[in-house]
């Protein structure tokens, strides 16, 4: 596509997430004049999915304050959307996309924004109605009624989404239990001394929180009213939600004969190998030259950030991908928010206590900072963004002083 793409070409862009939307905006934002179609398997228009498992599920957001194109600017931005819509094939030859309802949709450049879905539970009983998914409105919309004070939920899974949900049912007054299979929360994502925090906090707001545990089976009839674990306990439940992570929307792209493998594979500009298609956000594996690897992000800056790289790249101006990804959760009063991918560090620093409720943790690998996860320490995260992405060399024993400003270890200007 030249630098000034003509206006009777059309741009399709597969899913409604936060990366489809921000790569229909960002075509606008920078003239793009021809046609933009977004479709979207939900009936909603495009929406925040983080608000999903915090303010949404407590009731205290509206569905339309989540929405990040309501029907006024897409309208105004005369972007095209088509939602309940569910993709069903890619026809590259023809140029099309072909809807399961019988529809097709014609392209001159396809944008595959398909993110992810929650990963189910395998184990019969699975499928009952008062087993959730916390992943879309409609999940949200479907469990809530369920969320009254006094009734039992069983959580599996201790990443972000458990831990998130677990926050707010409690406050909602529900007796919470969540069951994590590895022997430690949020195990994937921080280290022993970040996750034995967040265990504390949970079980003093009253979580019963067990690790190493293995699910046998669901009991119950027409509903399921207890988890059976492996050492034969039975733990009663009202309701059972899944936390146990998402799977990539890959298989329009895998029928397509598109090279798939954790994600749809890209390159920095965030082009497969058809010419013509695109792919985006959680759904996509990209090279990151910061890392020196692939990676599939799950996170709302890298839906953002690699939308704007396919948008750049439609519009004829290649700017290759290669951020550092960041990822926040809040739970109670208390803000995670992490900078970098601490695996390979070979020294961590702590600033402030971790017995108490705000501390800042570093990760040095030969002396360089290589991520950083803080606890309700936002002044410290932005400043932590800045080290990590220029890979600051530091001293240990400086850094753990608080009384030396952070600012104090970027290089002069």
């Amino acid at each position: 596509m030249s630098d000034n793409p003509a206006a009777d070409h059309t741009i399709l862009i597969v899913g409604a997430g936060q990366a489809g939307a921000e790569t229909a905006l960002e075509l606008r934002k920078h003239g793009y004049a021809g046609r933009i179609r977004l479709v979207g398997e939900e009936r909603q228009v495009p929406y925040r999915r983080p608000p999903l498992s915090k303010a949404f599920l407590s009731g205290a957001a509206t569905e339309e304050s989540l929405y990040i194109l309501p029907p006024a600017s897409l309208e105004k931005q005369q972007i095209e959307f088509t939602g309940a819509a569910r993709a069903e094939r890619i026809d590259r030859a023809a140029k099309k996309l072909l809807l399961a309802d019988g529809r097709s949709l014609a392209y001159d450049k396809l944008v595959l924004a398909t993110g992810g879905r929650a990963r189910m539970l395998s184990l019969p009983g699975a499928d009952k109605p008062n087993v959730f998914a916390v992943r879309t409105i409609a999940d949200v919309q479907a469990l809530r009624p369920h969320c009254q004070p006094g009734k039992r939920a069983v959580i599996v899974g201790g990443g972000f989404i458990g831990l998130e949900v677990a926050a707010v049912l409690g406050k909602l007054g529900l007796h919470v239990t969540v069951l994590e299979g590895l022997p430690r929360v949020l195990a994937r994502v921080t280290v022993p001394e970040v996750s034995a925090f967040f265990e504390r906090v949970h079980r003093e707001a009253g979580v019963d929180l067990r690790t190493e545990v293995r699910i046998e089976a669901f009991e119950g009839g027409d509903a399921v009213n207890a988890v059976v674990l492996g050492d034969g306990s039975r733990i009663a439940a009202d309701l059972v939600i899944a936390g146990i992570g998402q799977l990539p929307n890959t298989e329009l792209a895998q029928q397509a004969g598109l090279a798939v493998d954790n994600g749809i594979v890209v390159d920095a500009y965030a082009r497969t190998g058809d010419a013509d298609i695109l792919a985006v956000g959680d759904c996509a594996n990209h090279p990151n030259d910061f890392y020196g690897r692939r990676l599939r992000l799950e996170s709302v800056q890298n839906a953002m950030e690699h939308g704007r790289t396919a948008a750049a790249t439609l519009l004829g101006k290649l700017q290759p991908y290669n951020v550092v990804p960041w990822f926040w959760s809040d739970q109670y009063d208390l803000k995670l928010q992490m900078v970098g991918l601490s695996a390979g560090f070979d020294r961590m620093v702590v600033r402030g206590d971790l017995k108490g409720r705000a501390f800042a943790a570093f990760y040095l690998k030969d002396g360089h900072m290589l991520a950083v996860d803080a606890v309700s320490r936002p002044q410290d995260f932005a400043f932590a963004k800045k080290l990590v992405a220029l890979r600051v060399a530091v001293d240990a024993q400086q850094l753990a002083d608080e009384a030396v400003p952070l600012k104090s270890f970027l290089p002069a200007a």
